[in-house]
């Protein structure tokens, strides 16, 4: 299922607020800014910090000494990580598809940490493990070169134009029916969410009301590929739940703007 839309981990909520946010923003701010912007979502202090330092050791964010004071930027891979995943997010309906697939072929690896990180960072670029060392794409990714480079994995990649029901082979690699249902879910969620909301309510809350709503539809990036519209089932929940999503972020993107740039004062 979608990640509930009433909590938010500071991680991924800092994620989140680089992506959406700061990146347009110069993609940094002051560290009491960040706490400032996690207090909607009801991260406290401590666990923003926490967050922060481990995002630092995984090579997503920077110290800087801002005029402001201390505080954090974005590395050149959380901004390649931030663009492709705004791509995919703020996407209008499916991507075009020409009939072909990109591959990726490589040795195995035998680290199982390193073969883990790879396979969810693969999953989150869109691909489908066939095998071992094949994965299947329905397009390739700007991100996939960095990857592999950081990996230091060498691998075949190719776009191949597979014989038999490309249906079927999107039955093998993704499992449609969990997806569905997790749009489903997640449209549910998120109308019962924006319900909640006064029409009058104030910029925070308005900022951690869309927050949570960006949230809950950015973890579709782990699960959902981006398939052609000709190879998803009749009445795609993915499109209603899409259609929803972009009428409320947009909605509401006008003050929870105001209030990231009132608290990067």
């Amino acid at each position: 299922m979608a990640a509930k839309l009433d909590f938010v981990h500071a991680r991924a909520a800092l994620f989140d607020l680089y992506g959406d946010h700061l990146r347009s923003r110069g993609g940094q701010a002051t560290v009491a800014a960040l706490v400032r912007l996690m207090k909607p979502l009801e991260i406290a202090a401590p666990a923003v910090r926490t967050a922060v330092s481990r995002m630092v050791r995984q090579g997503w964010l920077r110290p800087l000494r801002l005029p402001q004071g201390a505080g954090y930027g974005l590395t050149p891979k959380c901004v390649r990580r931030l663009d492709e995943a705004a791509l995919r997010i703020y996407r209008s309906g499916t991507l075009a598809w020409h009939g072909r697939w990109h591959m990726i072929v490589f040795e195995p690896v035998r680290e199982r940490q390193r073969r883990e990180r790879i396979r969810a960072d693969l999953t989150f670029l869109g691909y489908a493990c066939l095998s071992e060392t094949t994965w299947i794409g329905p397009r390739s990714s700007a991100e996939l070169d960095n990857l592999l480079e950081s990996e230091d994995v060498r691998a075949d990649r190719f776009d191949a134009a597979l014989e038999g029901d490309p249906r079927e082979l999107v039955a093998r690699a993704w499992d449609l029916r969990a997806i569905g249902e997790a749009y489903e879910h997640w449209h549910t969620e998120a109308v019962t969410l924006i319900s909640t909301l006064p029409e009058d309510a104030p910029p925070d809350r308005v900022f951690a009301t869309r927050s949570r709503l960006v949230h809950g539809w950015r973890n579709f990036l782990f699960r959902d590929p981006g398939l052609p519209a000709e190879l998803l089932p009749a009445g795609w929940p993915g499109e209603k739940a899409r259609t929803f999503f972009e009428q409320e972020a947009t909605r509401l993107l006008p003050a929870a703007a105001a209030f990231v740039d009132r608290e990067l004062m």
